[in-house]
Parts: C-alpha cells; structure tokens; sequence
C-alpha cells in the first residue's frame, strides 16, 4: 500500500476512529492468544521433556489459538496500512497512481474477503453439523467459527473504509505529486 506512517493511516472521521477502536481491541486480543500459545508450548514442551507427560492435543490447541490470532490481526493490520508492500515498481511513480493501485489492491482484498467469509460461514455450519471434536478432549472444531467470522466481518469494514479513502486519495491527489 502507499508510504503511510500509522498515525496518518489513522482516519479523522467518526467511523474510521470506531474501526480503529476495534481493530486495536481485536489486534491486542490477537497478542493476548500469541502469548497464550507460547506459554502452552512452554508447558507442553516442559512436561514432555521433564516428566514424559506433555499437554494432550497441543498440536491441536496451537492451531485452533494461532488462527483465531491471525484472525484478530487481520483488520488492525489493514487499518494501520500494515500489510506486506512490494513498492519495487511503483517507488517513483507519483501519488495518484500509487492511490489507484493501492484502489485496486483494496477491491480485491475486499472480495476475498468477503469469498472467505462466506466460506468460513458455510464451513462453520458443517463442521457444526458433523460434530467434529478434536481427538483429545471435548472442544468442537466449530466454536471458534463465530470469532472468525466476526472478525472477517470487522475485516471487510475496515477493508471498505480504507477503499474509499483510496478513492479519495486517487481522485484529489495532485498529478504532480511524487
């Protein structure tokens, strides 16, 4: 996306502060998880080590915690223009073109976005449908579904927010302006 520094990737307007809110909230949950799972690595690791006895379905655990994380992240990074940028070829073109790409760019993310939304619904509902549990204990592979998804929601908010302040960005951006 554009050179933004995260305090001009913050918006002024009433909704954009709210998204702002959320993200952070959600992006500081997503941390909370993180160190949730090193901890539970910590111990499982610990106890398999010192006394044979590991955490049952730590493998499990991590990846269920580890993608409600990425998750949480997803819209913060969006808001504060956090994503992977790859401006080798864009890096002396003038600020109009780079709001017209990064336009673009956030078409696309808000249609995966939303593709991916509709299929973790649908997904949600089979694995719920089905019953599945996770090996080791009784935890349901469909109950983190709903915290996805409403993150992904969170996500496609913030997705279109940002795309209209490409818009924005590419309509008044002066031509001249490198």
């Amino acid at each position: 996306m554009s050179e933004q520094s995260r305090e001009n990737a913050r918006s002024t307007g009433s909704v954009g502060r709210v998204l702002f809110a959320i993200s952070k909230v959600l992006a500081t949950f997503g941390g909370l998880l993180c160190c949730v799972m090193a901890l539970l690595v910590t111990i499982s690791v610990t106890g398999r080590y010192l006394f044979d006895s590991p955490i049952p379905g730590d493998y499990d655990l991590i990846a269920i915690i580890c993608g409600c994380a990425v998750f949480a992240f997803l819209p913060y990074c969006q808001m504060v223009r956090g994503n992977v940028v790859v401006d080798f070829f864009t890096a002396n073109i003038s600020a109009r073109s780079k709001a017209i790409l990064d336009t673009f760019g956030n078409i696309l993310y808000l249609f995966v976005a939303a593709m991916f939304t509709w299929r973790l619904y649908y997904g949600g509902l089979e694995l719920r449908a089905n019953h599945e549990v996770l090996a080791n204990f009784n935890f349901y592979r469909w109950w983190t579904i709903p915290f996805d998804i409403v993150c992904m929601i969170i996500l496609i908010a913030v997705v279109a927010h940002t795309l209209t302040r490409d818009i924005r960005d590419a309509w008044f951006a002066e031509p001249s302006d490198k």
